[in-house]
């Protein structure tokens, strides 16, 4: 849940940072400028959102990898197979595998609780550099 409740504290970060830079600008000089850019503020507020998207992104990486790490290994603990479910083929796609794959490559199974930044940062890495979308790609084609 932690990890869940640091991806919706981005989300509202970035609906803050989302206010036009614009509303701020205000008179300066004894109100002879009337006009104050503001393309620095809004520039770092962007930045701030596409790293704070960037982590949430990556925070889902992590949960549909651990997520894919049950369904596809019933022998872990907290797995749990009923009925017709545990009679189906529940392993994933080439595109997805691959997706997997790599970020296995650099993150291991979360099987305790343990802080989270450190896989957080190297989600986010993988992400930013494209290595997870590529992997996917290189396994059923490009994607559009």
């Amino acid at each position: 849940m932690i990890a869940q409740y640091t991806a919706a504290a981005l989300v509202s970060e970035n609906k803050v940072l989302a206010h036009p830079a614009s509303v701020d600008s205000i008179p300066t000089s004894g109100n002879q400028e009337d006009h104050v850019s503001m393309g620095a503020t809004a520039g770092r507020k962007a930045r701030m959102i596409l790293t704070n998207c960037i982590n949430v992104l990556a925070i889902e990486l992590l949960c549909a990898a651990q997520g894919l790490d049950f369904r596809m290994s019933p022998n872990l603990p907290g797995a749990h197979r009923h009925g017709a479910e545990a009679e189906l083929d529940l392993s994933p796609g080439p595109g997805v595998f691959a997706a997997h794959k790599i970020v296995r490559k650099y993150i291991s199974f979360l099987d305790q609780d343990r802080e989270m930044y450190l896989e957080i940062e190297a989600a986010a890495e993988l992400f930013a550099a494209g290595k997870s979308y590529k992997r996917s790609e290189d396994a059923i084609g490009q994607l559009e």
